[in-house]
């Protein structure tokens, strides 16, 4: 990929959301939406964010197929046996990668691992357009990701009210100090902050650690990507961070449930 990267993923999911509603408009898809709403059981309402609180550093395993600055990272791909895999090892949540063109991923994947498990199911794409909200709860998501970078603040705020009416939580992305505060300005109650810089996919692994006290007082904080071992994650709990998100590390590992309680510091 050439160019500014993130960019030409936001550009590709808009491409992909206009086809998906020649086959299901949005009218359709926001009343289906609202009728899974309205069958969620209240316990069942943010369960992300429920499941992300409390003490200690909780940990989201993300199913992830490919990435652009990877490549084809699981070639064999048993999406539900990792999930479970994660489930079993002590997992607060799951991330699963619904972009298809450079993740290789597919909304069938998340809608299948969110009936096999019982823990909260993030939907990790490039959301662009409401659509993708709705389409989110359809599928049985309990989180979506909403990234500063490629909207303005006004948008992830009203975004945000339209998770809230739907039980869900989002995960709002961002990468540097002025992110953060716009995830906060926008009402944001769960702020991410990516390691890895999404323009061209350079890695600071220190970099959620020196975010973690510009985002406000009861803020669920996570750190994403760039994640390896133990002595990462020690380094973020002892920074604040509540959370983090790990996909590489763990899809590349020959024992999944074995490399997770390493990372978790249980045996």
């Amino acid at each position: 990929m050439e160019g500014n990267i993130l960019d030409q993923l936001a550009d590709c999911a808009r491409v992909r959301v206009q086809k998906e509603q020649e086959e299901t408009s949005l009218d359709v898809m926001r009343e289906k939406a609202w009728q899974a709403a309205q069958d969620t059981p209240e316990e069942q309402r943010f369960l992300f964010e429920k499941a992300l609180s409390g003490p200690g550093i909780h940990f989201i395993c993300e199913c992830k197929k490919a990435s652009p600055s990877k490549g084809l990272i699981a070639p064999k791909f048993p999406y539900l046996e990792i999930a479970r895999d994660y489930e079993a090892a002590g997992a607060s949540a799951i991330s699963c990668l619904t972009e298809p063109k450079w993740f290789l991923g597919k909304n069938e994947y998340l809608k299948e691992i969110a009936e096999t498990v019982s823990i909260p199911v993030l939907r990790k794409d490039f959301t662009v357009d409401p659509y993708m909200i709705y389409e989110a709860k359809v599928l049985g998501a309990s989180a979506v990701l909403i990234i500063c970078a490629i909207l303005d603040a006004e948008t992830i705020h009203r975004w945000i009210g339209i998770c809230d009416t739907l039980g869900l939580s989002a995960l709002v992305e961002a990468h540097d100090e002025r992110e953060v505060q716009m995830a906060a300005d926008a009402g944001a109650r769960i702020i991410g902050v990516n390691n890895r810089n999404l323009k061209d996919f350079t890695v600071d692994i220190h970099n959620a650690g020196r975010l973690r006290h510009f985002a406000p007082e009861g803020t669920i904080f996570v750190a994403e990507s760039g994640i390896k071992t133990r002595d990462d994650v020690r380094a973020l709990e002892a920074d604040g961070v509540n959370a983090v998100l790990i996909g590489e590390q763990l899809m590349r590992a020959e024992n999944r449930q074995a490399e997770l309680k390493k990372l978790r510091g249980v045996s």
